[in-house]
Formats: C-alpha cells, structure tokens, sequence
C-alpha cells in the first residue's frame, strides 16, 4: 500500500486502537519498502483536506474555558490531569501524521522527521494512557479542548507557517511546563508517571528540534529574515511563546538561539496590552 495511503488511513482513525495499528504498519513498512520508488511517488492532487483528524467518538470536545477544573487531589481529578496529558500526546499523534501527510511535496527527510515524530508520539501516549487505565480510567472519559488540532488546521496552507506555530509555540510549551508538572506529581509518589513524563519530556525536545530545523530551512529557502517573520506570525496569530516560566537551557538544545528568544521576549512585552485588550473584548462578545 502507498505510503500516503497508509497516512490517509492513521489520519482519519477515530478508533484508538487502529490508529496504533495504522502507524505502526507505516513503522514496519517503511523498513521493507524505502528501495521501492512508487511507495514514496506522490502529488498534491490526492490530499484530502482533512478539517478534523480522527479522534475516539466518545471524546468530548468543549472550548478551552469550558474544561471543567478540577483537584488532582481527588482520584478523579488526578486522572483528569494525566487524561489532559493523554490528549496532548493523542494531539501529537495527529499533528506528526498530518505534516507528513500534507506536505509531501517537501523533500523526503521532512516525511521521515515527521514520521520519527509520529512513531514516538505513539509511545508516549500508549504510556500515559497506561498510567490512566491503571487509575480505572481510559482516554475519552473527560472532556477536552481542541486548540492544538485547531492551529494545526489554521496553519494547513503552508508548511513554514504550520512549522512556525506548532512546534515552536504551542508543543515548545510543554518543555516549560512539563518540569513543573513533574514535581507536582512527585509529591503524589507517582513516580511512574514522573517517568513517563521524563521520556516525553526528552523526546519533545528532538521534536521542537525539528519543527526549528524546518522553520529555518524553508524560510532561509524563501530568502525570509526567520526571527521577523516568526514575530509577525505570533502577533497575527496572537500566541505567546516567552510567556511566563520560559525553560531556555530546553529550548536552546531544541535549537532556538538565545538572541531569538530575548529578541522575542522584548517583542511579547511590547504587544502584551494590545493583545490582552482584544481578549477582553473577545470574551464580551
């Protein structure tokens, strides 16, 4: 089968299972049929425009201020907490699978990062699912919130733009929240999870790597100034990337330089009340 057949299929698989299976079929066909050429031949007139990946159908989506709040305290709350770390992870399953999916016209190395990714993402949800299930819990029990999928689609017109906003804001975010996280789940003994996170945590750094390798390799091949461009696209987008806690040393061995991220960071700080000023006109609406 075509490989991006095979990515259709993952894509597009609501059942949780499948969607292992599809992608693991994509890791287990790649090591037989890289020699073969028709299993990478492809042009741009077979993409769907998928709006929505597949997500289990019991899975309940809400906007991000309609997630129920809840104390991890509780075991309820607490497999509330690892269930928002499962839907990060399930988000990142499809996020790997529709940039190798869409953007196949980009050179082969970009197909294989975003599979590398993909295969990894794979594992640290079936991990964190795990430690759910152990709790009497399963991912789709608690309602979730679609931002990561959303920008995905946002930014499904252009590859550097999808490089720019995906990887580097909104999944390099997790390397500044995750440490945090760690500790509070320590104090809960669960040091499985603390585990758990720990490899998450070490793989997303490779992630945003690559995300920083193809933001700077196809801005650079379009003649672009990256950190100007990468300011524009956060101000019209209105995302922070330097906002509160930021964990450098990750993000400098993610690959961003510390001249971007104080340029960035002066830049945030000059458009903080113009953009909170339209979000409290957007939550008056």
């Amino acid at each position: 089968m075509h490989l991006f057949d095979l990515l259709e299929k993952s894509l597009l698989s609501c059942e949780i299972e499948d969607k292992i299976q599809s992608v693991n079929l994509i890791k287990n066909s790649i090591k037989h049929l890289t020699g073969h050429t028709g299993y990478w031949e492809s042009d741009d007139s077979g993409i769907l425009d998928i709006d929505q990946a597949g997500i289990p159908k019991n899975l309940q989506l809400v906007p991000p201020n309609q997630v129920k709040k809840r104390s991890y305290v509780s075991v309820e709350g607490y497999a509330a907490l690892l269930h928002s770390i499962c839907h990060i992870e399930f988000n990142a399953i499809n996020l790997a699978l529709d940039a190798a999916y869409r953007f196949r016209l980009l050179p082969k190395k970009f197909t294989f990062d975003w599979l590398k990714v993909a295969f990894e993402e794979v594992y640290h949800f079936s991990l964190m699912r795990e430690r759910l299930q152990e709790l009497g819990f399963d991912y789709g029990d608690f309602e979730a919130h679609n931002n990561l999928w959303d920008m995905a689609y946002k930014t499904s017109y252009d590859p550097l733009v999808r490089m720019a906003l995906v990887p580097r804001v909104l999944e390099a975010r997790g390397l500044d929240v995750t440490p945090a996280m760690q500790k509070k789940i320590a104090q809960k003994k669960d040091f499985k999870t603390c585990e758990v996170l720990e490899i998450i945590y070490h793989d997303e750094v490779g992630h945003v790597k690559i995300g920083n390798y193809w933001y700077q390799h196809l801005a650079n091949q379009r003649g672009l100034d990256a950190i100007e461009l990468f300011k524009q696209l956060i101000s019209r987008y209105e995302l922070f990337i330097c906002k509160g806690y930021v964990n450098k040393e990750a993000r400098y061995e993610a690959g961003f330089s510390e001249l971007e991220l104080n340029l960035l960071e002066v830049f945030e700080k000059s458009l903080e009340p113009q953009q909170q000023w339209k979000f409290a006109l957007s939550r008056t609406k």
